[in-house]
């Protein structure tokens, strides 16, 4: 029955990148005629891939729509390596292991381009999903549901209409740019002052991993960091996050070794003192942007999703993972409303738009996070303390990452509860110190030569009893 109602519809999809190509998949298996639309050639048939490579780090909200189309097996199990946690790299050399998740889950590091053509190849099982390539969006009328697109090989023009438009573009999104002619659209873009270079730890002489695979690895170092993760050949893809102004800073190659052996001084054996330098120059650092704009949709014809509509900073690994459940939640929605457009769009716009914004903040504040509190007492007792609280209270307490990252929890309510928690552990602490006190108190006030005696011993299991209980009914009157 729903293939009757969608048989006879349109959609079409511009930008052929991770998400554009899930949603053709989404929208092909719903029975709709699709066109895909992307600007680069086939990437299955080029030697090097344009564009940013940071690799993804593959988590729930991103398997759920790989699953949905039948694509999530290949993908983890062919391509996929398991992070377990993070690998924190100190100056002097030593490392220590934070592991994500005190049940022992992880996240996947998964190849950018791999994920890209296994979607490219299933959209082509599809008879009803046509793919486009080296075609360049030039107009787009949203409003009409019709876009203009120029064969860059052979210069043809197309005008295409449809029942739905949808932005898959990317950062820099062209479909984006021609809502912003809307009214009432709002739109805010933010460049970070640090930039990136990606750099490479190649595999040993024995075709091994040089580092223990299955973590992402982190070298904190307060203002700038640099990460790791695995690649399936046994090699690393290293990226260095630092200030625009250190990376010019770093204009000789004597300059480049002083700074690693005074930062990463580790890193340089792995990655090869001359591959250093060479990959160093060869190469340039590059800007990381960050978009909020509202709503996603124009009336019942036009859409954007991923980065097009909330392009984020890499360091939550969200990115990929969001756009991707933008593709689920969309697709629950057309479930919910009977493939409705009308009453779809505005209900995506309204569902999805605080999660997204939710997200891109705690992307800037994982920032911090990885290159400075990894390194802080107080976070690491507060990561004790969370994982000893979920194991008492699973249902009513779960660590900020683990909800961002092994849950389909809405991101904004991840940010509110862990708004809660953090006023659930500052009157745990009160009440904690006010026992103290007391307990100081009591014990002063007894006789020397009887604080030991059973009779004055005995009241105080009863006053931390008390602490304990006041202490934890906060976490069970969330607001």
């Amino acid at each position: 029955m729903l293939r009757e109602k969608t048989k006879n519809k349109s959609v079409l999809v511009v930008g052929a990148g991770l998400v554009g190509t899930l949603e053709a998949c989404f929208m092909a298996k719903r029975g709709y005629q699709v066109h895909l639309y992307e600007y680069r050639p086939d990437i299955r048939t080029l030697e090097h891939v344009p564009g940013r490579s940071i690799n993804l780090a593959m988590s729930l909200r991103g398997r759920t729509g790989l699953k949905a189309i039948g694509v999530e097996d290949k993908v983890i199990r062919d391509h996929g390596i398991p992070m377990y946690g993070r690998m924190i790299h100190n100056t002097d050399g030593s490392t220590r292991p934070i592991p994500y998740n005190k049940d022992g889950k992880c996240i996947y590091s998964v190849g950018r381009r791999f994920v890209n053509e296994v979607l490219l190849t299933k959209a082509e099982e599809y008879p009803n999903l046509n793919i486009h390539f080296t075609h360049k969006l030039t107009t787009c009328r949203l409003d009409k549901g019709e876009a203009t697109f120029v064969n860059t090989v052979s210069g043809e023009q197309v005008t295409r209409r449809a029942d739905l438009v949808i932005g898959c573009d990317g950062a820099y999104s062209n479909v984006r740019k021609s809502m912003m002619r809307q009214p009432f659209f709002n739109y805010t873009q933010n460049y970070i002052p640090h930039g990136y270079m990606e750099l490479c730890i190649p595999p040993t002489p024995e075709g091994g991993f040089a580092m223990p695979a299955n973590y992402l690895h982190i070298w904190p170092r307060g203002q700038f960091m640099m990460i790791a993760l695995p690649n399936q050949d046994c090699s690393w893809t290293v990226t260095l996050f630092m200030p625009f102004p250190a990376f010019e800073g770093l204009s000789t190659p004597e300059l480049l070794l002083s700074y690693f052996k005074t930062h990463y001084p580790d890193a340089i054996p792995l990655i090869g003192r001359e591959k250093l330098i060479k990959d160093f120059f060869a190469n340039e650092a590059l800007p990381m942007i960050y978009v909020k704009c509202s709503p996603y949709h124009v009336g019942s014809t036009g859409l954007l999703m991923g980065d097009a509509a909330h392009a984020m900073v890499p360091f939550y690994g969200q990115g990929m993972n969001c756009g991707m459940e933008d593709c689920v939640v969309l697709d629950e929605l057309l479930d919910q409303y009977k493939d409705d457009f009308a009453t779809v769009l505005p209900a995506y716009s309204a569902k999805r738009n605080p999660d997204a914004e939710a997200i891109v903040d705690l992307a800037l504040y994982n920032y911090i996070e990885m290159r400075d509190l990894v390194n802080s007492r107080a976070f690491l007792l507060r990561r004790k303390f969370d994982d000893l609280l979920s194991t008492i209270m699973p249902k009513y307490w779960l660590p900020l990452y683990t909800m961002v990252t092994f849950t389909r929890t809405p991101y904004h309510k991840c940010i509110s509860r862990k708004k809660w928690q953090d006023r659930v552990v500052k009157h745990i602490l009160s009440v904690v110190g006010m026992a103290g006190v007391a307990a100081g108190v009591f014990l002063a006030k007894s006789d020397p030569l009887h604080v030991l005696s059973c009779s004055h011993l005995s009241q105080l299991p009863a006053l931390l009893s008390r602490t304990w209980v006041a202490a934890t009914s906060l976490s069970i009157t969330r607001k």
